[in-house]
């Protein structure tokens, strides 16, 4: 009995020993060394984030001369992306505890939304009237209303028939298209683009690519360039609207592209469009592919005082509308365009693909206002 209960005692001892037995520290070390380095990796990576969104927002702030420089234009193309690699750098810094580069990154992601929330916000609404312009079975142009839309048809690549029934289905009353060609535009006559838009003016400046524009009414004063381009034959025409009261400039736009290194040539052509600021006997309404953002300063010298952007405050959004052919791809920049006279009112903007072609169409709804 003794020996027994010797037994369970000495069992009992032991196992209360080892029930009290601490946890060795080397167990602990490890996890707590692993997340030290996780989070010094964390925060240099958002430090690196972090530096690249202030350079982008330091190169967004270039006076325009500057921003001509090499390979700067194509960086701000995608100036709207920096808002969410301005975000993750904070959750990044925010998760290394890195007070100060979560500051910067706070800053950077403020200055960013700054810079885009007028594409959110309406601040020219439509009138209630101009929808219900547009919402007719047929285009009506004897109204003040204006339904229209361009789309760059990549070196006539882009599906005649798609855009027509574009046409048809939104009743659009001017349409501007660039990088046409001779075989392009059979191909648009086959799909009976001239049953809704009869009246047109293309033109060409080297005989292979060319820009159009057509109508559902005639074109007043059709010329093959109404900017005297260095980039390319940009043709415009004149468009009455309230049964002929009010007319209205139509420029079918495309300027040069600085994905070809032309820097100063892309800067030159959006110049010369900013000529037309001073014509202030004609109203004017420019659409097409101006290979420029709101984020390059030539473009908002373009705009200054006189001109509006149609999706610049609007409260659609980004108009996002190349490149649009690529697979699984969303379109990342805003470099088309519908630019209307200060005293015009746009809005109802769509982004519609069409197949073919490496940018999106781009319509809005014109409010041509009063003369």
């Amino acid at each position: 009995m003794v020996s027994s209960q010797g037994k369970r005692k000495s069992g009992g001892k032991s196992a209360g020993a080892k029930a009290g037995k601490p946890r060795p520290k080397s167990a602990a070390k490890p996890n707590a060394k692993a997340l030290r380095h996780k989070r010094k990796l964390v925060g240099a990576l958002s430090g690196v984030l972090t530096l690249a969104v202030l350079v982008q927002i330091v190169l967004r702030a270039l006076p325009a001369d500057l921003q001509a420089l090499p390979y700067i234009p194509l960086v701000l193309f995608f100036v709207p992306w920096f808002i969410v690699i301005a975000a993750l750098a904070l959750g990044l810094a925010i998760f290394s505890r890195r007070t100060v580069v979560a500051l910067i990154a706070l800053a950077g992601l403020a200055v960013n939304c700054w810079w885009q929330y007028p594409f959110f916000s309406s601040t020219h609404p439509l009138p209630m009237a101009a929808t219900a312009a547009v919402a007719h079975s047929i285009a009506d142009t004897d109204d003040q209303y204006a339904r229209v839309m361009t789309l760059n048809v990549y070196k006539g690549e882009a599906d005649a028939q798609q855009i027509v029934d574009l046409v048809r289905d939104e009743r659009v009353e001017v349409l501007a298209l660039q990088e046409t060609t001779n075989e392009f535009i059979e191909r648009l006559k086959n799909a009976h683009i001239e049953t809704y838009l009869p009246y047109s003016q293309v033109s060409t400046m080297d005989g292979a690519y060319g820009n159009g524009l057509w109508s559902a009414t005639p074109l007043a004063d059709p010329v093959d360039d109404a900017v005297n381009s260095s980039a390319s034959f940009m043709p415009g025409g004149t468009v009455s609207f309230s049964g002929g009261q009010k007319q209205v400039r139509f420029v079918s736009v495309h300027t040069t592209s600085p994905w070809q290194g032309d820097w100063r040539q892309w800067k030159r052509s959006l110049d010369e469009l900013g000529l037309k600021r001073a014509d202030e006997g004609t109203r004017y309404v420019f659409m097409g592919d101006f290979n420029a953002t709101m984020d390059h300063a030539s473009m908002r010298e373009f705009l200054g005082t006189r001109f509006r952007d149609a999706a610049y405050g609007s409260g659609h959004g980004f108009a996002f509308t190349a490149p649009a052919n690529l697979f699984a791809v969303p379109a990342l920049t805003a470099a088309d365009h519908v630019v209307v006279d200060s005293d015009m009112t746009a809005g109802q903007v769509q982004v519609k693909r069409i197949s073919g072609s490496d940018h999106a169409a781009l319509l809005a709804t014109i409010d041509v206002g009063r003369q």
